[in-house]
């Protein structure tokens, strides 16, 4: 049993301020000549609608047995084609080199140490063909916010939670007053330039929302595509 089992039932609630990030992954995947592969795929917001949209196959990755059984029901009742794995994202080994892997909803942040993410992206680059992509979104660390909400119990899309910071481990916790608990690790710009570089993967693009605004001072989200380079291109 995964620790994110008993989000299964309450994951579109919980995720019901994350929409627009759909588009942003269909139109990556619109353009990918190849396999396509979300990491944490969770019920399947993503995937079932990138599957929808391109037509084919999408491998989905995740540690939750549950989660995975509400993506099948899902992708059955849609009619896609869903190729759903129990598995560690740090595990990733594929048989068919991907044109685009995708990790989308922060799920980056659940990984809690640089060790842990370097192992992600060498993966992940280890795992795409020439030219491919690897796109990911995350928040963007606010001490305004943190100051805010910090211990405080709310209600939101009718889940009471609250959320815990641990500053000098860079983590959140999150507690929901039905049970389940878990953490999130946040990440700076230059950790996340940092792992582009031991992995050998090059950022395409950096953007500050999904509407693809550019990054800049004040953005509360990275949202980041990167390439495997291809041989003899700078």
């Amino acid at each position: 049993m995964s620790v994110y089992d008993p989000m299964a039932a309450i994951y579109d609630d919980w995720a019901a301020d994350m929409t627009e990030d759909v588009d942003f992954y269909v139109s990556l995947a619109r353009e990918a000549n190849g396999p396509v592969v979300e990491l944490a795929v969770g019920t399947g917001r993503v995937a079932i609608p990138v599957a929808e949209a391109i037509g084919r196959r999408v491998i989905g990755i995740d540690a939750s047995p549950a989660m995975l059984a509400e993506a099948r029901r899902r992708a059955q009742a849609a009619r896609v084609d869903l190729d759903l794995r129990l598995g560690d994202m740090r595990a990733l080994a594929l048989d068919e080199p991907a044109a685009l892997v995708i990790c989308p909803f922060r799920s980056l942040l659940h990984l809690p140490t640089w060790a842990d993410r370097r192992i992600v992206f060498e993966r992940v680059a280890a795992a795409l063909r020439p030219g491919g992509r690897f796109a990911w979104n995350a928040f963007v660390f606010d001490p305004a916010v943190a100051v805010e909400i910090d211990g405080v119990w709310r209600e939101e899309h009718g889940i009471r939670h609250r959320v815990d910071y641990a500053p000098a481990d860079c983590r959140i916790d999150v507690t929901l007053e039905a049970g389940p608990a878990f953490s999130l690790w946040w990440v700076s710009p230059s950790e996340w330039a940092g792992l582009l570089d031991v992995s050998g993967l090059e950022l395409e693009a950096l953007y500050g929302w999904f509407d693809r605004r550019a990054f800049a001072e004040g953005s509360r989200e990275f949202v980041c595509v990167a390439r495997r380079p291809e041989p003899g291109r700078a």
